[in-house]
């Protein structure tokens, strides 16, 4: 394991890790061991945490206006 995956060890419980690996199973037709399904479960549990970003009100209201300009463009070519 890497010393990344060490340092967040106790990011996921023994349930969770289990539920990993019944997902896993369910989805790909094969067993992992704890181990692996503890890293490959904290990895997605990083990327989620790297990618997902809440969306602001106020942002949500700059995409409504911006979907609107879009939609009124549209309407206009037509």
């Amino acid at each position: 394991m890497s010393l990344i995956i060490k340092k967040r060890e106790n990011m996921l419980t023994n349930e969770q890790v289990q539920k990993f690996q019944d997902i896993y199973r369910k989805r790909f037709g094969k067993e992992i061991s704890k181990e692996d399904a503890l890293e490959k479960g904290i990895k997605l549990v990083r990327l989620m945490e790297i990618i997902y970003k809440p969306i602001t009100e106020k942002d949500l209201e700059m995409l409504k206006k911006r979907r609107k300009e879009i939609k009124d463009k549209l309407a206009l070519k037509r």
